[in-house]
C-alpha cells in the first residue's frame, strides 16, 4: 500500500514489531512482552488513523488470535489493546470482533474463554452507549442472553466477568437487559451464596444499581435481599462490603425506604456502627498509635485538594432570618481526607446520615443503648467511632438528641483534648454538627467552653486536628454570627498566631476561617485593635503570594469579606490590594487574547484569578463605598470590565455584572459615560438559561435605573421585554424572581409611561415574589415603581388586585410617603368599586389580610 506520509516507514515497522513481542515472542519474560502491547495501546491511542490498512488488520488479526495466551498479563493486554483499538470508532469497521469474542466464550479451553470475556468485559465498559445503539444493529439482543448463561459457569472468574458485563447496562436501562431483567435477577439470586468474593462484589453492585433502575421487580424480594444484604455489609473482605453498603445509601434515597427498612433497623443500624470504626490499615496509614506532632513537616503538594471558587451571587434578605435557608451548607463528612478514598467506615457513616434523615428520631431506640457504651469505651478506635456515630445523626435526630445534649457536651469538649488526635479531630467535626444548638443555649453554658477549647485545638501540634478545628470553628461562626463579638479579641489572636504556625494545606482552611469570621460579626471587626492584629499578617501573605500562584485564590477570598466588614477601617489597606487586581484581570485578559489568536503558541489562562479578583474588587466598592471613586479614576477597570462583561466563561461574566452593580452604587460618575456601551451587553445576558449569570445582570441594571433616573429611557427596551419573560417563566429560582421584581420596578419608577402599559403581564408575579422580602431600599424603589405606574394604568391592576393588597401587608413599616402612596391607590379602588362589591371582594381575603389592611389602611 501507498505509504502514508505522516508515518514514517521505520514506523510503521515498529507497530508490527510491537504486536508480534506482545503476541509471538513467547522467549521473552511477560514483563516485557506486556510492556510492548502497552506502547502499542499508546501508539493506537494517538496516531491510529494514520495506521496503513495492512498493519491496522495485522495488529486485530494477531489480537483476535491470541486472546486466549496461557498468561494472565499477556491476555489482559491484549483485551486492553483490543478496546483501544474498539473506541477509537473501530467497533463500526471491525464487524467480525464482537461476534468471534461471543464464539470464543464457547471455547472447551479455559484461557481462551477468559480472555475473550475479559476483552469483553473491557469493551462494555468503555463503549456501553454504542453497543446499546442502531449504530451497530444492537448487537446487545445477542450479548445478553449469552452473558447470563455464563453466570451458572464453573470458574469464578468467568462468572465475574459475565455479572461485570451485564451490569454496564443496568443504569441506562439498555432495553435488552429489560427484556431479560427476571432472568436477570433470578440468576443474582442464584449467586448469593456463591464463594467467591469477586462475584459477591459484583452481586451486590448489581442489586445497588437495580434498586435505582428496576426497584418495581426488586420490591417483591425485598425481605431476602435486605436479609442477604445485611450479612454481605459484614463480608470479611472490604470490597464486598462497601459494595454492600452502598446499598443502605441507595435505599435511603428510595420512597420505599421506610416501609422497607422499618422492621430490620434493629439489625442494621448495629451493623453501619460496626462499619464507622477506622480498620488496621487506616490506623496504620494514618500513624493513629503514633503520638506525633506534625505539624512542622511542610506538606506535599498532591496532599492538596484543588479548591474551587464561588463566585458572587446578589441575593435579597429574608422575613425570618438571613438569606436562603440552606443554600451554602455543603455537608462534608470528610473527617479523614488523606484517605479521601471512598471505604467502608465512611459509607457506614454517609448510610447512617441519610437513614437518621428519613426515620428521625425512630431511630434512637435503636441507637441510644449502643452510644452510651461507644461515646465512654476504654479502646479509643471504639470511643472515636462513637463520637462520629453521633455526628452523623446530628441533622435526623437532632430533635430527640436534645435532651441528652447537655450531659454529652461537656463531654465531647473533653475529647478535644483526648491524646488521640484522630478522636481530638473526629469530636471537632460532632461538636460543629451541634453548633446550631451550641449557640441556642445561653453562651456561658456551652458556646464559651467550647469556643475556648476549639481556638485550642486550632493550635494543635497535629495537621489533621488543626484541618479539623479550623473547619468546626468556621462553621460555628456561621452559627454564632454577632455572639462571637465579645470575644473576637480572644479569636484573632488564635488565628493570627495560626498564620505563623501553619503549612500550606491548612493555611488555606485558615483564610475561609478568617473570611467567615468577617462576614459574620460585619462591622464589629473594624475596631483598630482588631485591624491591627489581623491586617499586617494578611498583608504579608499577600505580599509574599506571586501573581501566579494559586494560594491566591482563598486569599482574594477572604480578603474579600474582610474589606466588606472593615468599610473605611480598610482604606489605609486598599491600594495596592486594588492595583493588584486590576493587573491580575488585565493579565488574564491578556493572556486569553494571545491564547485565542495562537492556541499552539500559548497556554490557556487560569480565569478563576479574574474571577477571583473581580469579586474582591466588589468587596472593595462595596465595603469602601464613595472611598474607592479615586482608586477607579486612576485605573483603567471600566475598559477590563467592558471585555470581562463579554467575556465566553459564564463565571467571569456573573463576577462581572456583580462589580459593575456594586460601582454603580459606589461612583456612578465613572460608570456613566460606558452605560450607551454597557446596556446592550446587559440585554442579551438576560438569559435564564445561565442562573447566576441573569441574577447580577438584572441586579446591576436595577442599580443603574437608581442612578440614571430619567435617563433611562432609552435603554428600557432592550431589557423590558426579557424581564418580564423571566418573571413569568415556572421554575425559574427564588432569589431570580425577587431581583427581576425589584428591577422591573425600579425601572417602571424612573419610566412609568415607558413600562406601566405591560403592568398586567407581570403583576400578579411581581406581587407575590416580593411579598416574603424584608422591608428594605430594594424593596421601597420597586414598591415606589409599581404604585406610579397604577397611576399611570390603573386598569392593568385591577384583574389581580388581591395579589397587589397582600404584597402591600407583607410591609411591617413602609416610610410615610410610600404608605400615603399604598393609602390613596387601595381607597381610589374602594371608590371606584362601591362599598358593596368592595365588601364582596374583600369577603375572599385571608382573615389576617383583613385585619392587616384595615389596622393599616382603613379598608
Amino acid at each position: 500500500s501507498r505509504m502514508n506520509r505522516t508515518q514514517p516507514h521505520r514506523e510503521l515497522y515498529f507497530n508490527n514489531y510491537l504486536i508480534f513481542v506482545l503476541t509471538s515472542l513467547k522467549s521473552e519474560d511477560e514483563p516485557t512482552r506486556s510492556l510492548s502491547g502497552l506502547i502499542l495501546k499508546n501508539n493506537v491511542k494517538a496516531h491510529y488513523q494514520n495506521f496503513p490498512p495492512l498493519v491496522a488488520d495485522f495488529i486485530k488479526r494477531e489480537c483476535l488470535n491470541n486472546i486466549g495466551d496461557p498468561s494472565p498479563l499477556i491476555r489482559a493486554t491484549i483485551g486492553i489493546l483490543i478496546t483501544t483499538i474498539a473506541s477509537k470508532g473501530e467497533l463500526q469497521t471491525w464487524p467480525e470482533l464482537l461476534p468471534q469474542l461471543c464464539n470464543l466464550l464457547n471455547s472447551e479451553d479455559y484461557n481462551t474463554c477468559e480472555g475473550s470475556f475479559g476483552a469483553l468485559q473491557k469493551i462494555c465498559e468503555d463503549s456501553s452507549e454504542l453497543l446499546d445503539s442502531d449504530a451497530l444493529n444492537r448487537p446487545l439482543n445477542i450479548m445478553i442472553p449469552k452473558f447470563l448463561q455464563f453466570f451458572k459457569h464453573c470458574s469464578p472468574k468467568i462468572r465475574s466477568h459475565a455479572i461485570a458485563c451485564v451490569n454496564q447496562f443496568i443504569s441506562s436501562r439498555a432495553q435488552a437487559l429489560m427484556d431479560h431483567i427476571d432472568t436477570f435477577i433470578e440468576s443474582l439470586f442464584a449467586l448469593a451464596g456463591d464463594e467467591d468474593c469477586e462475584v459477591r462484589k459484583n452481586v451486590c453492585r448489581a442489586l445497588v444499581m437495580l434498586l435505582e433502575v428496576r426497584i418495581d421487580r426488586l420490591i417483591p424480594h425485598m425481605h431476602s435481599i435486605i436479609q442477604y444484604m445485611l450479612q454481605r455489609t459484614q463480608d470479611p473482605d472490604e470490597n464486598v462490603s462497601l459494595e454492600a453498603c452502598e446499598f443502605w445509601l441507595t435505599l435511603a434515597e428510595q420512597p420505599v425506604c421506610k416501609e422497607a427498612l422499618s422492621g430490620h433497623l434493629v439489625q442494621l443500624i448495629p451493623i453501619l456502627v460496626n462499619g464507622m470504626k477506622y480498620s488496621e490499615i487506616d490506623i496504620i496509614l494514618l500513624k493513629g498509635d503514633v503520638e506525633e506532632e506534625d505539624d512542622t513537616v511542610p506538606d506535599s503538594e498532591q496532599d492538596i485538594k484543588p479548591r474551587f471558587h464561588k463566585s458572587r451571587t446578589v441575593t435579597l434578605q429574608h422575613e425570618g432570618g438571613e438569606g436562603e435557608e440552606g443554600e451554602d451548607h455543603d455537608d462534608d463528612d470528610d473527617d479523614d481526607d488523606t484517605l479521601s478514598d471512598w471505604n467502608l467506615r465512611k459509607c457506614s457513616a454517609a448510610a447512617l446520615d441519610v437513614l437518621a434523615n428519613v426515620f428521625r428520631d425512630e431511630l434512637l431506640p435503636h441507637l441510644l443503648p449502643l452510644l452510651k457504651g461507644l461515646l465512654f469505651h476504654p479502646d479509643w478506635v471504639v470511643k472515636e467511632s462513637g463520637i462520629l456515630v453521633l455526628g452523623a445523626i446530628a441533622e435526623g435526630c437532632m430533635q430527640g438528641m436534645v435532651p441528652y445534649l447537655p450531659e454529652l457536651m461537656p463531654h465531647l469538649i473533653q475529647c478535644l483534648c483526648d491524646k488521640k488526635a484522630l478522636v481530638r479531630s473526629i469530636a471537632c467535626w460532632t461538636l460543629s454538627r451541634y453548633a446550631h444548638w451550641v449557640v441556642s443555649q445561653p453562651p456561658d453554658s456551652h458556646l464559651k467552653p467550647l469556643m475556648t477549647e476549639l481556638l485550642k485545638r486550632i493550635l494543635d501540634g497535629n495537621k489533621r486536628v488543626q484541618e479539623a478545628a479550623c473547619s468546626a470553628f468556621a462553621t460555628l461562626e456561621e452559627e454564632a454570627c454577632t455572639e462571637l463579638v465579645p470575644y473576637l479579641s480572644f479569636i484573632l489572636d488564635t488565628l493570627v498566631f495560626a498564620f505563623g504556625k501553619y503549612q500550606h494545606k491548612n493555611l488555606l482552611i485558615l483564610y475561609d476561617a478568617i473570611g467567615t469570621l468577617a462576614d459574620s460579626v460585619g462591622h464589629h471587626l473594624n475596631q483598630p485593635e482588631y485591624i491591627e492584629k489581623l491586617m499586617p499578617p494578611l498583608i504579608a501573605k499577600w505580599n509574599e503570594l506571586k501573581d501566579e500562584d494559586k494560594d491566591l485564590f482563598p486569599l482574594l477570598e477572604c480578603l474579600s469579606s474582610v474589606a466588606t466588614a472593615l468599610q473605611s477601617g480598610f482604606l489605609p489597606y486598599c491600594e495596592p490590594v486594588y492595583q493588584r487586581c486590576v493587573t491580575l484581570v488585565q493579565k488574564t485578559l491578556a493572556q486569553a487574547m494571545m491564547y485565542s489568536q495562537q492556541p499552539d503558541q500559548y497556554e490557556a489562562p487560569d480565569k478563576d484569578f479574574m474571577i477571583v479578583a473581580l469579586d474582591l474588587l466588589s468587596g472593595l466598592a462595596e465595603g469602601l463605598g464613595g472611598h474607592v471613586d479615586q482608586l477607579v479614576s486612576r485605573s483603567n477597570i471600566m475598559t477590563l470590565l467592558f471585555q470581562c462583561m463579554q467575556d465566553t466563561m459564564p463565571e467571569v461574566r456573573q463576577s462581572s455584572f456583580a462589580l459593575l452593580g456594586d460601582l454603580t452604587k459606589a461612583c456612578f460618575p465613572h460608570v456613566k459615560p460606558c452605560i450607551a456601551e454597557f446596556m446592550p451587553i446587559l440585554g442579551t445576558n438576560l438569559n435564564p438559561e445561565f442562573i447566576s449569570v441573569c441574577n447580577n445582570a438584572t441586579w446591576a441594571i436595577g442599580e443603574i435605573c437608581m442612578q440614571m433616573g430619567v435617563e433611562m429611557q432609552p435603554y428600557v427596551s432592550l431589557v423590558l421585554n426579557q424581564l418580564v419573560e423571566i418573571i413569568n417563566r415556572p421554575n425559574t429560582p427564588k432569589t431570580l424572581l425577587e431581583n427581576t421584581a425589584i428591577t422591573i420596578g425600579r425601572l417602571g419608577y424612573v419610566c412609568p409611561q415607558e413600562v406601566a402599559p405591560m403592568l398586567q403581564q407581570f403583576i400578579r408575579p411581581w406581587c407575590t415574589s416580593l411579598r416574603n422580602i424584608r422591608d428594605n431600599e430594594e424593596k421601597d424603589s420597586a414598591f415606589r415603581g409599581i404604585c406610579m405606574m397604577i397611576g399611570v394604568n390603573p386598569g392593568g391592576v385591577v384583574q389581580d388586585f388581591i395579589f397587589f393588597c397582600d404584597a402591600v401587608a407583607s410591609w411591617v413599616s413602609p416610610k410615610d410617603d410610600l404608605r400615603d402612596m399604598f393609602y390613596k391607590i387601595l381607597h381610589g379602588f374602594k371608590d371606584q368599586v362601591g362599598e358593596e362589591n368592595w365588601q364582596q371582594f374583600s369577603e375572599q381575603f385571608p382573615p389576617q389580610l383583613k385585619e392587616r389592611l384595615s389596622a393599616c389602611y382603613g379598608v
